[in-house]
């Protein structure tokens, strides 16, 4: 029981950082006047915050902080039955708590709306207004090459603790292309979390950011088991 709360705890720190940080970067810094970071500093935060956790948290839970990649190392034969189920509840509450700080927040700078709350969206809550085929297709091929990442930097024969740089970049480079599709999700979690406070249109299209991500996820691990020889 002490190990199984050690590894949701860490599960909970890292899931709330990575949507603390990545979508704080977001909603307060992506447009700030003359010194905002733009698509760029947004993709380097998201990257920076699994990278940063990674070799915090990652010896003791794994470092996944996303639903996606927890049934996807699952299916590729990396993650224990007993610990799918706590660790995505660690996850999406840790992401709501991030969301929650992250209102608290934002919403101290006089005239300040949430709009969007860096929540992910397709149709016209798209950021370049992408239909959903499009959207369906870029969450699917994102969050398979990211389970794909994820199981090949961390097989057999792979570098030893340095996982967490290629993971990191790997999300980076994501963002840099889904950012104007998606608003990139790859993480159910990270989804959750602001749509809660963004309100019921971005609420009702959460279930293509579960139902995708895990599908890429889950595809990518069973090809990498193959792949790798890990049957």
């Amino acid at each position: 029981m002490h190990d199984m709360t050690r590894r949701v705890t860490a599960e909970l720190f890292g899931t709330f950082w990575l949507t603390f940080a990545g979508c704080g970067a977001a909603v307060l810094a992506a447009t700030f006047p003359q010194v905002g970071i733009g698509l760029l500093g947004v993709s380097f935060a998201f990257g920076l915050t699994v990278l940063t956790m990674a070799y915090a948290v990652g010896h003791i839970s794994g470092g996944h902080f996303n639903p996606a990649v927890t049934l996807g190392l699952w299916a590729g034969g990396r993650c224990a039955n007993q610990h799918v189920i706590p660790y995505i509840i660690a996850q999406v509450v840790g992401a709501i708590i991030a969301a929650a700080v992250l209102y608290l927040i934002a919403s101290g700078k006089a005239g300040w709306v949430p709009g969007g709350f860096a929540s992910n969206g397709y149709g016209d809550l798209s950021p370049g207004k992408y239909n959903v085929l499009s959207c369906v297709v870029t969450e699917f091929v994102m969050t398979f090459m990211f389970l794909y990442i994820i199981m090949g930097t961390t097989s057999r024969g792979a570098a030893v603790g340095f996982a967490g740089l290629p993971i990191g970049l790997a999300l980076t480079l994501i963002h840099l292309v889904s950012i104007p599709v998606t608003n990139t999700s790859v993480n159910p979690a990270r989804s959750t979390g602001p749509a809660l406070f963004a309100g019921m249109e971005y609420i009702s299209q959460l279930w293509l950011f579960w139902v995708v991500p895990i599908a890429g996820g889950m595809l990518a691990g069973l090809v990498s088991k193959w792949q790798h020889d890990e049957g």
